[in-house]
């Protein structure tokens, strides 16, 4: 098998599809233009298909010559509410919405990686499945995977390439263990006792409950949850008032709370309990009352050891050709990729996106985001090579 001739055979194919996708962005759960795209091109590939699993969700059955073990490849297809800023020929038709994480190219990665892999499927012992996945912003995976996308046949291991600005072009992010945080939604409404600010003690004022829950939940992290486990909680939104003059009966916060572990209430380090337990106890000190709503959203990213190896392994091979490296890379941002992580063995990569030249180095959410689209051959060839050694394995 030739996989550097066989990408480069692909490559303007690999690029077209990607600026398509990205040209015609999809939210979550209305990726339909997307997944009919997707569909028809593993069909022509002779590909076995089921669509319509959680709703948009598309998944390829590739069967070998013999039977062997079935190994899973995850892309996902949502676009963003976002306004694009990039000014490219292939820059999304549609206000408000835009690929800005990379997803695009992720579905690119994924069917040209079929179509290479379809051409061998003599030599191949055991299965592919190749899942084009819904709605990754907000755990779309546990929907298919209660749809069974893990069964029929039985999936054995997964992995799931992520295309990520933060690493330079030409470099490899892979790392054992947890690589990215679990990540939990919070809102909290702190109801006091509405006057005016003329006559504060009169009132029972949330705004200054508010401010000391702001305050003391930073504690949490590094008094109470061991330093080595990092955990952030951070508050994204503030409402409350109406007036200057006016004490408002109630505010609200909203924000996010992460950690690089199992936060669980049933573990150790138990995040939400004590977030909580800070919150009740600072607004029964203001004599406030609260509503605390914790909305989880994805778990921890868990990076299997084995298949870490596998792809650690084949990612050298391809850096070393291209004088990168491999970089351990881990960060707090969530992905729903852990839905399939917390039920088979998985391992996701970090491919390098990054170039400040080519104006694609800004963050991902960013309304000016691109890739490096150099990246997308890497991202092929890592999909490959990562199915064929476990399967021969």
């Amino acid at each position: 098998m030739d996989i550097i001739r066989e990408i480069e055979d692909s490559t303007e194919e690999l690029i077209n599809l990607r600026r398509n996708f990205h040209k015609h962005p999809e939210l979550g759960f209305k990726e339909f233009r997307t997944s009919e795209i997707i569909e028809n091109y593993l069909r022509e590939l002779g590909i076995e298909v089921k669509s319509g699993i959680a709703k948009t969700g598309v998944v390829g059955l590739l069967k070998g010559k013999s039977p062997g073990r079935t190994v899973l490849l995850r892309a996902d297809m949502d676009a963003l509410a976002i306004q694009e800023e990039v000014d490219v020929p292939y820059r999304s038709i549609y206000d408000g919405k835009m690929h800005a994480c990379g997803h695009d190219g992720h579905i690119a990665m994924l069917l040209i990686a079929a179509k290479i892999l379809v051409k061998y499927k003599d030599e191949i012992q055991g299965n592919i499945k190749f899942l084009f996945q819904p709605n990754e912003e907000e755990a779309g995976a546990r929907a298919m995977i209660d749809e069974g996308v893990l069964e029929n046949p039985h999936v054995d291991a997964a992995f799931a390439i992520h295309l990520w600005t933060p690493i330079e072009y030409k470099n490899i992010g892979v790392t054992s263990g947890p690589v990215m945080a679990a990540h939990d939604n919070f809102k909290i409404t702190i109801k006091g006792k509405g006057g005016h600010t003329s006559s504060p003690h009169i009132s029972i004022d949330p705004m200054i409950a508010a401010a000391n829950v702001i305050q003391a939940v930073q504690s949490i992290q590094t008094r109470e949850i061991d330093v080595l486990s990092p955990t952030s909680i951070i508050f994204g939104k503030i409402n409350g008032g109406t007036a200057p003059n006016i004490i408002p009966e109630k505010v609200e916060l909203e924000g996010t709370i992460r950690y690089l572990y199992e936060g669980k209430d049933n573990s150790g380090e138990k995040p939400r309990i004590r977030f909580e337990r800070v919150v009740r106890d600072v607004c029964n000190l203001y004599r406030t009352e609260c509503e605390i709503k914790i909305m989880p959203s994805s778990h921890a990213v868990i990076n299997n050891d084995k298949l870490t190896n596998i792809a650690m392994d084949e990612s050298s091979m391809i850096v070393n050709r291209n004088d990168g490296k491999i970089v351990s890379y881990i960060c707090m941002a969530g992905e729903d990729f852990s839905e399939f992580s917390s039920e088979v063995p998985s391992t996701l990569i970090f491919v390098g996106a990054g170039n400040k030249q080519k104006e694609a180095h800004y963050p991902h959410h960013h309304p000016r985001f691109d890739i490096d689209e150099d990246a997308l051959a890497v991202g092929v060839e890592l999909h490959v090579r990562n199915v064929i050694t476990f399967l021969k394995g």
